[in-house]
């Protein structure tokens, strides 16, 4: 067996990044929004009609997904218009693909 070596404050750090992103993704309404947003930019009304889900509760975890920096929002006249941070959410790929064992 090999000998464990202790994680530094940088990895820790890493870490607790990578857990509240993968904390934003287990929600089913959340990758929606991200599957949704995958296909292009969209502004709340039509996350709404797509998902089936009323503003608030659309609104609600799109705030939690821009505060975890996984989403943007940008003003196009009365609305906004959402799009996903693909460099923040290829970081979290990268992180899944970093837990997968070497061997």
């Amino acid at each position: 067996m090999a000998k464990s070596k202790k994680i530094g404050a940088s990895v820790k750090a890493e870490l607790s990044e990578w857990a509240r992103g993968f904390a934003l993704l287990s929600d089913p309404t959340r990758l929606g929004i991200l599957k949704m947003l995958a296909d292009g930019p969209q502004n709340v009304t039509a996350l709404c009609d797509a998902l089936g889900l009323k503003q608030p509760t659309i609104s609600h975890h799109l705030g939690l997904l821009r505060m975890g920096r996984l989403v943007t929002g940008t003003r196009k006249g009365k609305s906004v218009v959402y799009t996903s941070e693909k460099k923040n959410l290829k970081d979290l790929a990268a992180g899944i693909a970093k837990l997968m064992p070497s061997k």
